[in-house]
């Protein structure tokens, strides 16, 4: 089989979608299976490469690799596979054009939301027609995988039937051991790419308004991405060179001791499809505080449970509040968050996949 996608994890932008498929077809790979991963080239890796038994091919840059797909599947390029699963990251690969093989369509969530934020009106006029008027029309009679209930209901808001939706959830990585305690100080982390819609100032400008009631406030930002500089400039703006640090990308060790030793994790994104960095910190007993509208973060996080949903941005710089000042609350949501994260396996969300695939098959 075939997975489109635009990105893989070793490409600097690469992200949860990404996590998310490779993590599947290393396991579909691992029963026998002949997967191959293809998305767009870039500096970081090999134009052809095998890894964990999943073979890799990058072809173009964001904007080509579309083209490229279609060119490689109509003349042969991706040698014999059974069918293709086509990741819609917002532009689709149409791949139910041109494929000779079933197409599956795995859409993480529907991105009516983000168009507006990452490109101008003209553009967001034209990808928000791509993706809500021509792909469902195209892939009418595709199987569809979902990653939440959420995304779920917004295709079928879309005309895409919900009887050919199966939703399967993001599985999680069992935590590394760390030694790191939590800091004796108030502490937030926010996890994920350093992109606009991920609205990371959000965070910045409630602990500017906190600080002073919260004497040693300090907040980690754990993630790379272009918008780095501008979150630079919004700390120097807020006079809080000695409250947050910018870390970039860390390494899988230094992530899970931010995430041990931080009182709450924060997910200020307009939309996430599911949110792995939610059940991610839960694994280490930190609850998350996110916004009730943005997508499948309503069910990684259960509200009241395992974390906090807010409905704006006044709810947010109240919800830390609460969350950094009130310790029997915020055990009580951590104990919850460890609960809850320990529902959701890769096992699972591999086996789950699998069977979408095999009836999809001819």
């Amino acid at each position: 089989m075939v997975f489109l996608n635009w990105r893989d994890l070793t490409n600097p932008e690469g992200g949860g979608s990404e996590l998310y498929v490779e993590t599947v077809a290393q396991r579909l790979a691992a029963t026998g299976e002949a997967v191959t991963v293809f998305c767009a080239a870039h500096a970081n890796a090999p134009r052809d490469e095998v890894k964990d038994g999943v073979r890799y091919l990058r072809r173009g840059n964001h904007l080509t690799v579309y083209l490229w797909a279609a060119l490689l599947g109509l003349f042969g390029g991706f040698g014999e596979h059974g069918l293709v699963v086509e990741v819609h990251n917002g532009v689709p690969f149409l791949a139910r054009q041109w494929s000779r093989r079933p197409v599956v369509e795995l859409v993480h969530h529907v991105h009516r939301e983000q168009w507006p934020v990452v490109f101008g009106p003209v553009g967001a006029r034209v990808g928000w027609w791509l993706e809500s008027w021509l792909a469902p029309r195209v892939n009418r009679r595709c199987s569809y995988v979902a990653v939440s209930d959420v995304t779920r209901d917004e295709l079928a808001g879309l005309g895409v039937d919900p009887a050919r939706v199966t939703v399967v959830h993001n599985g999680t990585t069992p935590p590394l051991p760390t030694t790191a305690a939590r800091t004796a100080h108030p502490s937030v982390v926010v996890l994920g790419r350093v992109v606009p819609h991920k609205r990371v100032e959000l965070v910045l400008q409630a602990a500017a308004a906190l600080r002073d009631a919260l004497p040693g406030l300090r907040v980690d930002v754990v993630g790379d991405g272009y918008w780095l500089p501008a979150l630079r400039d919004e700390v120097a703006r807020l006079g809080l060179a000695d409250v947050v640090t910018l870390h970039g990308r860390v390494d899988e060790q230094t992530k899970a001791d931010l995430l041990a030793r931080s009182w709450v994790h924060a997910v200020p994104s307009v939309k996430e499809g599911w949110g792995l960095s939610v059940v991610e910190a839960g694994t280490h007993s930190t609850p998350s505080i996110a916004f009730r509208a943005a997508g499948g973060l309503a069910e990684s996080i259960v509200d009241g449970t395992s974390g906090v949903l807010v409905d704006d941005e006044q709810g947010l710089q109240d919800g830390l509040r609460t969350l950094l000042t009130d310790t029997v609350e915020r055990e009580r949501l951590a104990l919850g968050a460890r609960r809850h994260a320990a529902r959701f396996t890769w096992a699972g969300t591999a086996t789950a996949f699998g069977a979408v695939l095999e009836a999809a098959r001819p």
